[in-house]
């Protein structure tokens, strides 16, 4: 019975340190840049575009479709940092833990 009891205990110490590192994963803002910084947007440790800078110089007719193409890569690029430093915190908290192989968290 000591064991379920201090098995329990650990459960929702693990629960309480995933909520803080949740917590923590959404206030993270990470930059991602395309065309030489020329595009920069922000996002939020869960990929959520927060802010988007545009070079002035972009701002020409015949360049929307280079600047529709910079705007989706320089997103692409701060989702990945994001998620790269989400992954990170997730082996930080689950170091020592038995999960199998291939198995998703749900954050």
């Amino acid at each position: 019975m000591r064991d379920i009891m201090g098995m329990m205990g650990k459960v929702k110490e693990m629960q309480a340190k995933m909520e803080k590192m949740q917590s923590e994963i959404a206030d993270i803002r990470v930059e991602g840049k395309a065309g030489g910084g020329l595009v920069t947007v922000t996002v939020n440790g869960k990929g959520l575009m927060l802010s988007l800078k545009i070079d002035p110089s972009l701002f020409k007719e015949d360049d929307v479709e280079i600047l529709e193409d910079l705007i989706v890569a320089a997103n692409k690029d701060a989702q990945e940092k994001a998620e790269a430093i989400a992954a990170e915190k997730t082996r930080e908290l689950t170091a020592g833990l038995p999960i199998p192989p291939g198995f998703k968290l749900p954050f």
